[in-house]
């Protein structure tokens, strides 16, 4: 089977959804299959070669740091695809992993050429759009004309679940990386029955991070680590003030990178228990989740799944939760944040001190292993190419 994957942005570049597209191709290959994945062109330092599965579509940089791009949706570039697809076999199934440019352009390809969709919603585009600007009621009108121009017949709305709704309109299934996402994306009418299929972690590397572990914890006072990218809706500030305002004796390594840097640097100038890692490769990722006694994860009502907290926990680290779904979807072995942050890192530094920190549940190492994650995904593809085969005989 080929399947041709859309991003927003290039797999090389930082992100959640970009690790989580990235395992899925590489399992898909290792289960025989062909993946194309469809993202606009880096600007900016590529921390790997280039992958002969990418296709990298023209684009323009839409950050200072030039770690993202965007690539127009239109003629234009849909005569670029057409062209370097024609020289790749033939497409079996268009898997779109995308919420903006990257949705537009792959819709727009499977139309052209009769090709069932799955559509995996990666984001809430409501909160996410009112997490970096005050003019979000009209930054999302604009993007639902921007959306019906592109993609006719998607529909009509304002909003971000209008918005949604347009996109899985194209689409013979909806996946989901959460199950609070997925009866939400319900609850609002953007597709009927939404496939819930966890992001997922590489079963190789971590069972190499956890044999590369310590079996005991190494002594010394609790280590703290908080990981992803630097910007409002992420809300490492907040957490910053926070961890100052705790006055907990605790070690905290910030790892990632983002526009948000250089306040973050200044909340904490002079501490020299707080470390920033800057972006680090994957496998260093994992082994610094292992070595630490929790994750911090700050972001509420933005995350449609949080794959730092799943993280963690398939490698027994437990995390402090800020977002009660996200809370929710790991069922334990965790902190919940309550009404202050500051007051449950105090709890959590106490606990671990004391040697009583919860414990992950065993059935999140088990269901968020990408192989099982792969497997259900692929049952997915395989009843939309049945049905879409029934519809055509």
């Amino acid at each position: 089977m080929h399947i041709v994957f859309f991003a927003d942005q290039h797999l090389d570049s930082l992100g959640g959804a970009q690790v989580s597209m990235r395992l899925q191709r590489r399992f898909l290959e290792r289960a025989g299959h062909t993946v194309t994945v469809v993202a606009p062109r880096m600007h900016g330092a590529r921390p790997d070669a280039a992958n002969p599965a990418d296709l990298d579509l023209p684009s323009m940089p839409i950050t200072t740091d030039r770690e993202y791009s965007m690539s127009w949706p239109g003629r234009g570039t849909d005569r670029v695809l057409d062209r370097a697809l024609a020289s790749r076999p033939p497409v079996d199934l268009v898997h779109v992993q995308a919420d903006f440019w990257g949705a537009f352009i792959g819709h727009r390809y499977a139309h052209r050429h009769g090709i069932p969709v799955v559509h995996t919603m990666h984001n809430r585009v409501d909160v996410g759009i009112q997490a970096v600007t005050p003019l979000h009621r009209p930054v999302l009108a604009a993007l639902n004309i921007w959306r019906r121009t592109v993609l006719r017949g998607s529909g009509d709305g304002s909003d971000g679940w209008a918005f949604l709704r347009g996109l899985a309109a194209g689409a013979s299934a909806v996946t989901a990386p959460s199950t609070h996402f997925a009866r939400r994306l319900e609850r609002h009418g953007v597709f009927d029955a939404v496939d819930v299929v966890w992001n997922g972690i590489d079963d190789d590397l971590r069972a190499a991070t956890l044999a590369a572990a310590p079996e005991e914890r190494t002594p010394g006072r609790p280590r703290f680590v908080w990981l992803g990218r630097m910007s409002p809706e992420k809300r490492l500030l907040p957490f910053l003030e926070a961890f100052v305002a705790s006055g907990i004796d605790a070690e905290l390594e910030i790892i990632g990178g983002g526009g948000q840097r250089s306040a973050a640097e200044r909340i904490v100038a002079g501490m020299p228990n707080v470390r920033f890692a800057g972006r680090l490769s994957y496998p260093e990722t994992l082994a610094r989740l292992v070595a630490a006694d929790a994750l911090v994860q700050t972001s509420i009502g933005f995350e449609t799944q949080g794959m730092t907290p799943f993280e963690a926990a398939t490698l027994g680290t437990p995390s402090i939760i800020s977002d009660p779904d996200i809370a929710a979807e790991l069922g334990g072995g965790l902190w919940a944040v309550g009404d202050s942050l500051a007051e449950t890192l105090r709890r959590a530094a106490s606990d671990i001190a004391a040697g009583v920190a919860p414990v992950p549940l065993s059935s999140v190492a088990e269901d968020f292993r990408q192989s099982s994650r792969t497997a259900a995904m692929l049952a997915i593809y395989e009843r939309v190419l049945a049905d879409s085969g029934a519809q055509n005989t």
